[in-house]
């Protein structure tokens, strides 16, 4: 940890260096998350509500979502630029250093600008917790904790996987998008919504909707199931199979020789 953390210091030293560049790309990132806010908002000026969620529940759900990604992308952005750093050769320092790959990997890039979308998900959480009509006691707080942080670790799992796919592939594959920053789209609605196939596989294979829906459904009320509250730490497993695909994809890797 206390390697992370000079790792952290230098990233943000670095990145503050250019603070005009740096607050642009902040503001922009808020910007680009804010058209997604303005989706929901002239969705829901048509219709009163989706599949039973109203506009400020709906509120609730789309920050959660967009606050776990936000971390995930800002912590684990190495993962999404991996391709890269195997066609320059720099993945092959990490090789010959007597630190754990992964770990490296995660600290040679953290994004600071990605506190844009943070930001906005902050503002949309504080207007969406006490519209939303959710009577607050702590099980329902420590839910709301768990969906970020779940969530923001199961999207990081997506970002290892597209990573993983580039040691067979070199370049990286762009159909992963659809998991990762799809699954930010995507996640503004409660993903019921989609139909059952789509719940289902994003409960069971990609567990989006472990940290997404089912808890939702409980700060809701409209289930009491512990399990609906611990189905965010459910979700942590899926980083299991991410690891070990990682492992198998290192050990295919072959030096492209830049």
């Amino acid at each position: 940890m206390q390697l992370y953390l000079k790792f952290f210091s230098i990233h943000l030293k670095s990145q503050m260096q250019y603070k005009v560049s740096f607050f642009l790309t902040f503001f922009g990132q808020f910007i680009v998350s804010f058209s997604a806010f303005l989706g929901i908002y002239f969705m829901f000026s048509r219709f009163n509500s989706v599949e039973g969620f109203t506009y400020q529940q709906t509120l609730l759900c789309y920050s959660a979502v967009l606050m776990a990604f936000s971390f995930a992308e800002m912590f684990f952005s190495a993962f999404d630029v991996f391709p890269s750093m195997l066609g320059n050769g720099q993945f092959d320092r990490a090789l010959v250093r007597p630190r754990n790959v992964v770990f490296q990997v995660i600290a040679m890039k953290i994004d600071f600008t990605r506190l844009g979308l943070f930001a906005q998900a902050v503002l949309v959480l504080c207007y969406a917790i006490p519209a939303s009509g959710v009577i607050w006691t702590w099980e329902r707080i420590l839910t709301l904790f768990l969906m970020v942080i779940c969530g923001g670790a199961v999207f990081s799992g997506l970002f290892i996987i597209y990573a993983a796919f580039s040691f067979f592939t070199v370049d990286g594959l762009e159909f992963m998008n659809i998991l990762t920053y799809g699954g930010r789209e995507h996640g503004r609605y409660p993903f019921s919504i989609y139909g059952e196939g789509v719940l289902k596989f994003l409960t069971y294979v990609i567990p989006l909707a472990l940290f997404q829906y089912y808890p939702l459904l409980f700060l809701l009320g409209r289930e009491t199931g512990l399990i609906y509250m611990l189905a965010p730490i459910i979700s942590l497993l899926f980083l299991i199979p991410c690891y070990i695909f990682f492992r198998i994809g290192l050990r295919w890797y072959k030096s492209t020789g830049s």
